[in-house]
């Protein structure tokens, strides 16, 4: 059959193949740190060994030098998302600790860097099951895709339309003219943000395992902790402050990121999405602030304002805090938050900040051209001008997004769920933050929701971490076609 297949059709097995390949090699290696430390290995090992001849297999039907077009880059995307996190389960299952089910969930709540947990006590759950969850949130983080193609530089050849999957947005840069090149350096400075904030907990009191887990998560923005009860259970200010700063990078563009880093650390705020991703955020935690200074004092209050504030716009999740204690307005903040997402380019799930921008700027466009019908008015972010298709495709996505938002709340209120909890449920899922309001909030776990609540919650997950559109589009007619080159 291999030899049937022409260069097209032969991206997305490959592709596939080198990613079970990989997960193999992980779960080969938590089997040795299970064994070291004397937990159980058994899910780890099973991993290893369903891994390999899958991943061979595939890899043996691709080709290295295949040039994809945008259909199969993108059937690559959907499916890796559902491949890897299923596989990924299997420590999950083997554990005893959770049912089939729930070891999806668990694992494709990872894999989206949602951060919701079915796990109800984190004290029968060994270290090295709860260090698999932190990872598999920090590889998601970046994209799976994306940390390949720096790994295994055959995918460079036509992987842009993968990096664009991955990476959405209206303003597509690249950080260097190749890709293998920019996709190198995204890895390298997500590898040494996550050391820095790991040394950074460290320094301020966490364990090493701590420390560790917890800076996946933050670079990830995913929000996994170890923990049960998130960030509330260290008392240390500094701990949360460095968790305000690391989570707040983590939803800054990597492309702004490595421009800093590499000499020109002034188009950090000369660009106007990172203006209003740190306006959002500032404003929030000190609207929040001001909520909670009654009942935690001044310095208290800015803290856990900002930390918040930060952790529901970058999609992450941990809570300083059982906001469930929190007064209404102050959780009306927290969940109108969830739908604002990070900067493109980012690890932050929801609907990005650029994308609202644009529908901000078109409103006040519409405005203006019902005042001079006439006038030609473009819309303009920064000293760019947006062309009308790209314009167009985001006011899509946010209909597409919202309506999809509505579905999953609606479901979950057919399936028992109060009003609130359904509608923080949905949003928290759909944007990849985790935790909701109610039963779902931070301190808690969706142990009790129904399977079919369950599998709602995860598509909205999966939905969500591909942008939703990526999502759809396989309902379209003659989507999965097969490529011509695959019928020779």
């Amino acid at each position: 059959m291999a030899a049937r297949l022409g260069t097209r059709g032969r991206f997305l097995p490959y592709v596939l193949g080198t990613g079970l390949l990989a997960l193999s090699v992980a779960a080969a290696l938590f089997c040795v740190y299970a064994l070291a430390v004397g937990d159980p290995y058994a899910g780890f090992l099973l991993t290893a060994v369903a891994a390999v001849p899958l991943g061979w297999l595939l890899r043996r039907l691709g080709s290295p030098d295949a040039d994809p077009s945008r259909r199969e880059a993108l059937n690559t995307v959907l499916l890796s998302w559902l491949l890897l996190p299923a596989l990924g389960a299997i420590p999950y299952a083997v554990s005893g600790e959770l049912g089939p089910l729930d070891a999806f969930f668990e694992s494709m709540s990872g894999f989206t860097t949602t951060g919701a947990t079915t796990i109800a006590d984190f004290a029968l759950v060994p270290d090295t099951l709860l260090l698999w969850r932190a990872v598999s949130q920090w590889v998601g983080g970046v994209g799976i895709l994306v940390l390949f193609l720096a790994v295994f530089p055959q995918l460079a050849i036509a992987g842009r339309q993968v990096f664009h999957a991955e990476m959405p947005g209206p303003n597509q840069e690249r950080l260097t003219p190749r890709l293998r090149q920019t996709a190198l350096a995204v890895v390298t400075l997500y590898l040494a943000f996550t050391l820095a904030c790991a040394a950074a907990y460290l320094l301020a009191g966490m364990g090493p395992f701590e420390a560790l887990a917890h800076a996946f998560g933050t670079l990830a923005a995913g929000g996994f902790s170890p923990n049960a009860n998130s960030f509330a259970a260290y008392q240390e200010p500094a701990l949360q402050w460095i968790g305000v700063v690391f989570m707040t990078l983590s939803g800054t563009s990597f492309f702004l990121v490595y421009r800093a880093v590499t000499g020109h650390p002034r188009d950090v705020l000369r660009d106007p999405e990172f203006r209003a991703y740190a306006g959002i955020i500032l404003t929030a935690g000190l609207l929040l602030a001001l909520l909670l200074r009654a009942e935690h004092g001044a310095g208290d209050a800015l803290r856990h304002g900002l930390f918040q504030a930060a952790s529901m716009v970058t999609s992450t999740g941990f809570a300083s805090a059982d906001f469930r204690e929190w007064g209404l307005p102050a959780q009306a903040i927290l969940l109108l938050l969830m739908f604002v997402g990070g900067c493109g380019g980012s690890a932050s799930g929801g609907v990005k900040v650029i994308r609202w921008l644009l529908i901000v700027k078109n409103t006040a466009r519409e405005v203006k051209q019902a005042l001079h019908p006439r006038a030609v008015l473009p819309v303009r972010v920064g000293n760019r001008t947006v062309p009308e298709d790209v314009v167009r495709a985001v006011a899509a996505f946010i209909s597409l997004y919202v309506g999809l938002f509505a579905a999953t709340a609606l479901g979950l209120v057919f399936l028992g769920a109060d009003f609130t909890s359904a509608v923080s449920a949905s949003i928290a899922s759909l944007g990849n933050t985790g935790p909701g309001l109610g039963p779902y909030a931070p301190i808690g776990h969706l142990d009790h929701l129904p399977a079919a609540g369950k599998l709602l919650l995860m598509f909205a997950m999966y939905a969500g971490r591909l942008e939703v559109v990526t999502v759809f589009i396989v309902f379209t007619p003659g989507w999965w076609r097969l490529p011509r080159a695959w019928l020779r």
